[in-house]
């Protein structure tokens, strides 16, 4: 499935315990960004019928059906560095990525719309 960095399940278990109704973390892949799909994450108190759920050094994340082929190999680090702070997503099966690293192509999905501001990685 998809794997985070020791900093980054350390991150999220810091976002867990300052938000008591939160027991999870969400990963999900989504229409739309720049260049296809995006990533999205968020918190959560319980998982739905249907989701996968992946356990690392004691943090529980879900991922939806239509979102786990699309997260298959994904890691997912925490940096802090001179263009930012935040999650990145490493993505061995995206054909392109945005300039931004907040989206990905596929390459099953149509053309991605044309002018963004962050451009493209291939």
């Amino acid at each position: 499935m998809l794997v985070l960095t020791e900093k980054a399940i350390s991150a999220v278990k810091g976002l867990i315990s300052t938000t008591p109704e939160a027991t999870a973390l969400r990963v999900m892949v989504s229409g739309g960004g720049c260049s296809g799909y995006q990533y999205g994450m968020g918190l959560e108190a319980q998982a739905a019928a249907d989701d996968a759920i992946v356990a690392l050094d004691g943090l529980k994340i879900f991922v939806d059906p239509d979102s786990a082929p699309l997260l298959q190999g994904v890691v997912i680090d925490y940096v802090e560095d001179i263009s930012g702070v935040g999650f990145r997503f490493e993505n061995p099966n995206a054909k392109a990525t945005c300039g931004c690293g907040s989206s990905f192509s596929a390459g099953d999905e149509a053309a991605a719309p044309q002018g963004s501001a962050c451009g493209h990685r291939g």
